[in-house]
This record gives C-alpha cells, sequence and structure tokens, in this order.
C-alpha cells in the first residue's frame, strides 16, 4: 500500500518459506524514484521473486536510507525532486559501493556515460520490461556476492602489481598505503586485469566475466569504467603505469616485473 506525501513504503511476499532463524533471507532493495505508479510496478514485480523492497520518492530521503541502511542494490531515477539521481549517487558513493542500477527517461547517451562516469554500475531505460530489469539486477547483485570464485575453497591471495594490492576476498584494494574507493564493477575489472597481467584481454572478455550476461558486442561501457579506474589509480592513458589500452584489441594489466 502507497502512503501520502514523500514517506516510504516496503512490502514483502506472504507464505514466503522461513529459514532454519524462522526469517526468510530476502535481497534488500532500495527504489529511488519520484514516479509512485512505476515503484508500485517495482515493488510488485520483485517482491514475489525474493526481493525485499523499500521506495523513497525524492532524492536528500534517496540519500539518508541508502546511506544508513544495508541495501544489496539501489534502483535510483536520474530526475529527481530535491537533488538530482548524478548528485545523489555521488553523495552515496561517498560513503557506500552498493550496486547501483540507474534509470534514464529515455536512454539518454549522455546520462548512461555520466552515470557511469560518476559510480554507476549499470543503467536501464525507463522503458525497460521487468523481466530485463530483474536479470539486471540478479546481475550486479550476484557480483558483489562473490568474495571467493567459483570452485575455490579457500580464499584467493592477494594480487599485487608493485604498489598495487587487492584483496579479492575483502574486495579492498591500495595503491601503497591510500585504500581505493572503487564501485563493484571497477574493483571486479581491476581483479580481472590483475589476475592476468601481461595479457591483452577483449572489451568482449571483461563484460562476459565481470557482468555474467549478455552484451551488445558494440556495448562501449566498459571504456567508461575503465577511464574511472585510471583516475583512481593515478594512471595516465598514454604513458601508463597499470591498464594499457592495445589498439583494436583491448585492455592490458601491465606486468611490473616485465612484459
Amino acid at each position: 500500500m502507497q502512503t501520502k506525501g514523500n514517506e516510504s513504503w516496503q512490502t514483502s511476499a506472504p507464505g514466503k518459506p522461513p529459514t532454519a532463524s524462522g526469517v526468510a533471507k530476502r535481497t534488500r532493495v532500495l527504489v529511488i524514484d519520484d514516479d509512485k505508479k512505476l515503484c508500485r510496478l517495482i515493488v510488485d514485480y520483485l517482491t514475489p521473486m525474493g526481493y525485499e523492497v523499500a521506495a523513497v520518492h525524492s532524492g536528500p530521503e534517496g540519500v539518508e536510507r541508502a546511506t544508513a541502511e544495508a541495501w544489496q542494490a539501489v534502483i535510483l531515477d536520474v530526475m529527481l525532486p530535491g537533488l538530482d539521481g548524478f548528485e545523489v549517487l555521488k553523495r552515496i558513493r561517498q560513503q557506500c559501493d552498493v550496486p547501483v542500477l540507474m534509470l534514464t527517461a529515455r536512454g539518454d547517451e549522455a546520462d548512461r556515460i555520466v552515470g557511469l562516469e560518476i559510480g554507476a554500475d549499470d543503467y536501464l531505460p525507463k522503458t525497460f520490461s521487468t523481466r530485463e530489469l530483474l536479470a539486471r539486477l540478479r546481475a550486479v547483485t550476484r557480483r558483489t556476492a562473490r568474495a571467493i570464485p567459483a570452485g575455490r575453497d579457500t580464499p584467493e591471495p592477494d594480487l599485487v602489481l608493485g604498489k598495487l594490492r587487492i584483496n579479492p576476498g575483502s574486495r579492498m584494494a591500495a595503491l601503497g598505503d591510500r585504500p581505493l574507493v572503487l564501485t563493484p564493477v571497477e574493483f571486479d575489472l581491476l581483479a580481472s586485469l590483475a589476475r592476468a597481467p601481461g595479457r591483452v584481454k577483449s572489451r568482449e572478455q571483461l563484460l562476459e566475466e565481470i557482468r555474467e550476461r549478455n552484451y551488445d558486442v558494440f556495448d562501449r561501457s566498459i571504456d567508461v569504467h575503465i577511464s574511472a579506474l585510471r583516475k583512481k589509480l593515478d594512471d595516465d592513458a598514454k604513458e601508463p603505469r597499470f591498464i594499457r589500452t592495445v589498439r583494436a584489441a583491448g585492455y592490458m594489466m601491465i606486468n611490473p616485473r616485465g612484459e
């Protein structure tokens, strides 16, 4: 049931079987969108799929809820009252790395690029189908849930490349003594390249590894993530210390011990 004004609301599916502790474990998702009809559609669709969904309808309230509680994902609209979606995303990223799926009114390329550069993990035009929403949501939450790669019984050791240290288990990275604040996509991208120093990986390979779903082969969002990652590594694309662009081939992590 929807409340009046900007009050938030949430719902749970009836009859969900309990876990051993007596409480069903559900994936918590926050929707930040002033379109209350769309919010209700998302809640009604995701709740029977095993999600606990809450919705708020303004930018300031979205920042407060997103950073004050534990969420597995945030669905964020670009156009919001109080603060626009880009500013909301910036403030969320200052405090946490929860996966963020952005919604754009027309799937505008400029909006998508800005969102990805700020730290969005994926995007959808508001003409999305519910099935596509579910697929993308599952992809971003599944990716961040993988602390230990499939098939490993013990945590993966740190990946060390010069001053760069990556801990796959804790999903933390540091450059010297400086911790790196990375989005989930940026971390997985960095770890993927670091696991194969000196080896070129195509955009398609990287997308398959870090996104775990089919993509249009012309999707260039990987370039935006690489650009953002380079900025955080203080890396120069023209004279790289870490990530090298291999023209018409892809990207490669430079091996400090020799290529």
